[in-house]
């Protein structure tokens, strides 16, 4: 075996690997020319600054794994690697301690005015008196995001005796209580939070999550601590939100453009700046290395696959045949989420026809995937773990005869503390995921785009007159599917469904008037992808 280190890693990581005596391991001070080095190399480990790309890969046709020390891939063209039968390792939560520390020690450099203290005095100035702080011990702690980094900080805040409220609708309530978390909506935890801190990826849904709204809707005096993405926040109104006072404080280590630049938090003496330093430990960065050499090692060695961020072996046939259905899958879990949100207590997933039949696992963990919506942690590899690791429940069916008219067929079933709904879905023309019905109304509408979902009265006007709304509000429809619940002649109506593809945005105002409409029960917005992965 060859392994090539095209990074410089710690002597830690090299030791792991040249404990196998008849691999050859290739250092990057080693490294003059990375093509050539990697003609006859089994295995590759970057950091972030080499770009593996397609081209690169074309160049090692016997490389088999691509380990990257970190968590971040977008230097690795996961997609090529797919294709040329490269598995994609990352080592997801091995800097979980440091980011957890930092955030901590953050929240007390808030408390106590710590960066304050020390400027002033280097200043020749002794300030007690202006410098009064407040204890942790007592504070409501709100924290959104309870995975691996969250329950870190959790469990590290339970020593300060502060207060524990967490969000984070894909961790399990036995999770939750076994670290003394009690588990609240989104708006709760703005609403009741002496301190914030974020601990999510960055999704459609918490990308501005923290803007003029929310920080309204929080207390007056409220500190917040971000060490997760800098896109989580709408900066201008954080800003804002400081100078008024309104949020007494911020520590930031990440922000919307690195390094930033005509910043609105430079020269605002309530916050306090550091450039992405969380997970930058001589630990934590000694901890990635070992364990993407573990993992390399492992797999060159057993097979064993660890944190794959690309998708399993299989044949090019097999994986033609099956990605469409892994696009259906991750969209009918991306649709049910967003359709009823909540903790996610179980999933059921059947697989009817052919499918039943084949190596379903992708499909399992692309639905899953969807379902948890966390694109940095949750994959097609590692998507059923994290279930197990959340404590949600799983649960699968395989028929071969088919449902719902359809040759083949995924059935998606999702059990929230809100309570629960299905979905039927199949691929139309080898490449075009549909769904066939909601909730056993038959219904047949494409998945993906914007997508509108409105629930009625089976009554005469209301298809009109939701027309009429959106056009008032210039949305143009792009499809507009409609089903029927059945119901006997004795009764006078009964209930419908339609599902509405869009182009473009939704305003707030159109679906106020949407759910203003008499016979309409309820109205959500869905937001899919476009393109299979």
């Amino acid at each position: 075996m060859k392994i090539v280190l095209a990074e410089k890693v710690s002597p830690a990581t090299l030791a792991v690997l040249k404990t196998e005596p008849d691999w050859e391991i290739l250092t990057h001070d080693q490294v003059k020319n990375l093509p050539e080095a990697l003609a006859d190399a089994d295995g590759l480990v970057v950091r972030s600054a080499v770009q593996a790309d397609d081209a690169l890969m074309a160049s090692a046709p016997k490389l088999r794994v691509i380990g990257r020390a970190g968590v971040g891939v977008d230097n690795i063209d996961a997609g090529a690697a797919t294709r040329r039968g490269i598995v994609v390792m990352n080592t997801p939560g091995a800097n979980a301690i440091a980011v957890a520390e930092l955030t901590l020690g953050l929240m007390i450099a808030l408390g106590r005015q710590i960066p304050k203290a020390n400027s002033t005095m280097h200043a020749g100035k002794w300030e007690k008196k202006s410098l009064q702080g407040g204890e942790l011990r007592g504070k409501k702690f709100g924290i959104l995001g309870l995975g691996r980094i969250g329950l870190e900080v959790a469990r590290r805040a339970r020593g300060f005796g502060m207060e524990l409220i967490g969000h984070d609708p894909f961790v399990s309530a036995a999770i939750a209580r076994e670290n003394a978390i009690k588990l609240v909506s989104v708006e709760e935890l703005f609403r009741e939070a002496d301190y914030l801190t974020l601990h999510v990826g960055l999704t459609p849904q918490t990308t501005g999550i923290i803007n003029a709204a929310t920080l309204a809707t929080m207390k007056k005096g409220v500190r917040i601590v971000n060490c997760a993405r800098g896109e989580l926040i709408v900066e201008a109104d954080l800003a804002e939100a400081l100078k008024s006072g309104h949020v007494a404080g911020a520590a930031l280590d990440v922000f919307s453009e690195e390094p930033p630049k005509n910043s609105p938090f430079f020269g605002l003496e309530n916050v306090i700046l550091t450039p992405h330093i969380a997970g930058s430990t001589a630990e934590a960065q000694e901890a990635v290395g070992i364990q993407i050499a573990m993992q390399v090692r492992e797999y060159l060695k057993l097979g064993v696959v660890q944190n794959a961020v690309n998708l399993p072996s299989l044949t090019h046939e097999e994986y033609q045949e099956l990605s469409p259905y892994m696009t259906l899958a991750e969209r009918l879990g991306t649709f049910l989420a967003q359709f009823l949100p909540g903790n996610v207590d179980s999933i059921q997933l059947g697989y009817y026809g052919r499918l039943a039949e084949a190596k379903t696992d992708l499909i399992r963990n692309s639905a899953i995937a969807g379902v948890l919506g966390d694109p940095e942690h949750v994959n097609r590899i590692n998507a059923a773990s994290v279930t197990e690791e959340r404590g949600i429940r799983l649960h699968e069916e395989k028929k071969e005869s088919a449902q719902g008219g359809a040759g083949n067929v995924v059935r998606l079933t999702l059990h929230t503390r809100a309570g629960e709904v299905t979905a039927l879905g199949t691929v139309l023309h080898g490449k075009s995921p549909r769904l066939l019905s909601l909730d056993g109304i038959d219904i047949e509408a494409p998945l993906q785009g914007t997508l509108l979902t409105i629930r009625n009265q089976d009554v005469p006007g209301v298809i009109g007159r939701v027309g009429t709304i959106l056009g008032e509000h210039r949305v143009n429809i792009a499809n507009f599917a409609l089903g029927r619940s059945d119901r006997n002649h004795a009764e006078t109506s009964g209930s419908a469904l339609a599902v509405v593809q869009i182009d473009g945005a939704v305003t707030d105002a159109a679906l106020k008037s949407l759910r203003g409409i008499e016979a309409v029960s309820d109205v959500r917005l869905v937001t899919l992808g476009d393109t299979q992965k």
